[in-house]
């Protein structure tokens, strides 16, 4: 846990928490402190670092991040609406990657797009330069 939290550090939780339970650990979020765009409901990912009460800086004008066509997506904190600039993703196939994001705890390689339904090879190939976990 890290940002506007009251303790700060690693904390060891039980399989299928929550960041919920992570803020909880540390103590809750510091005075005047938001938990903000968190999703405090996510179950988390083993060795993941929650940031609480700070928003990312914006990426400079014409960096890669700036540009929908080549940014990269994080597979366990993305919008279905960020998943939707992926290639060949609507909103459907969109909603499934984060249902499945959901019910499996969230992603721990990118090999497991292969299992969201409506992902085959083809898909697979084109999406996979363009995630991170």
């Amino acid at each position: 846990m890290a940002g506007k939290i009251r303790k700060p550090g690693v904390y060891l939780l039980d399989s299928g928490a929550r960041v919920t339970d992570a803020v909880t650990a540390a103590g809750g979020v510091s005075r005047g402190a938001s938990t903000g765009s968190l999703n405090l409901a996510r179950r988390l990912i083993d060795g993941e670092q929650i940031v609480v009460g700070t928003t990312p800086a914006p990426a400079p004008p014409g960096s890669p991040a700036a540009d929908p066509a080549t940014a990269i997506i994080d597979l366990n904190s993305a919008t279905t609406t960020e998943l939707e600039q992926l290639p060949g993703v609507g909103e459907v196939l969109a909603a499934r990657i984060a249902e499945y994001r959901t019910t499996h705890g969230g992603f721990t390689a990118i090999d497991q797009l292969r299992e969201v339904s409506g992902i085959g090879p083809r898909k697979f190939d084109e999406i996979k330069t363009r995630v991170r976990i």
